[in-house]
């Protein structure tokens, strides 16, 4: 019987759409295909389990599919003091992988907000980055879908995200060039209409 996934939310367009999952038992059976296809017996001691594994690895690696960001910020405190100013994480690692070549990439987030009426706990916010991370993804839909995400969750005056990141589809394949940093932002509220609070949110994230 074929394994039935739930609707998956495309949270960046509002829209859900249903996937048919494959079974474990499929899964398992192309892993075993690209093995011979990459020149290897996938029937050898050393890769009889290797099926099982990477889909269990998948499983793990893509969990983000399954999880919503909007009840992950569902629980906002009112009882801040009153504060208003701004609110930085900053060096939030993550992994993700790239939807062109299936290869990670892996970096630092820095989300910050200014509260209107309220405040999220702060490992909520790196649990969001986690949740839109663990997708097949390109890192400006990334870093674009955790803004938004915060922004629609938190309703603050504000959100400011950089994500930095190397990627190994260019460190592994194609140009083979290691340590090279791709950078994105994304900016709403007072950060998108304020250069002065953008160069703020840079400077603080650069620890100046």
């Amino acid at each position: 019987m074929d394994a039935k996934s739930p609707p998956a939310k495309d949270e960046s367009s509002g829209r859900d759409h249903a996937i048919r999952r494959p079974s474990r038992e499929e899964a398992e059976a192309a892993v075993r295909t690209l093995i011979a296809w990459a020149g290897d017996d996938p029937a050898r001691e050393g890769l009889i389990d290797t099926p099982k594994r990477v889909a269990k690895a998948f499983g793990e690696f893509y969990r983000g599919y399954h999880e919503d960001a909007a009840e992950t910020l569902d629980r906002v405190f009112d009882e801040a003091g009153g504060y208003d100013d701004i609110v930085l994480v900053r060096d939030i690692p993550f992994f993700s992988h790239c939807e062109h070549h299936m290869v990670p990439f892996i970096g630092k987030a820095h989300i910050a907000y200014y509260p209107k009426g309220g405040v999220v706990g702060l490992s909520k916010l790196a649990r969001v980055v986690d949740i839109f991370a663990r997708r097949l993804q390109m890192q400006e839909r990334l870093t674009n879908q955790i803004a938004q995400a915060v922004d629609r969750g938190l309703a603050p005056r504000g959100v400011a995200v950089m994500l930095e990141a190397e990627h190994h589809c260019v460190s592994m394949r194609g140009t083979r060039k290691s340590g090279v940093s791709t950078i994105t932002t994304s900016f709403t509220g007072v950060f998108h209409k304020d250069a002065a609070e953008r160069a703020r949110f840079l400077a603080l994230v650069q620890g100046r």
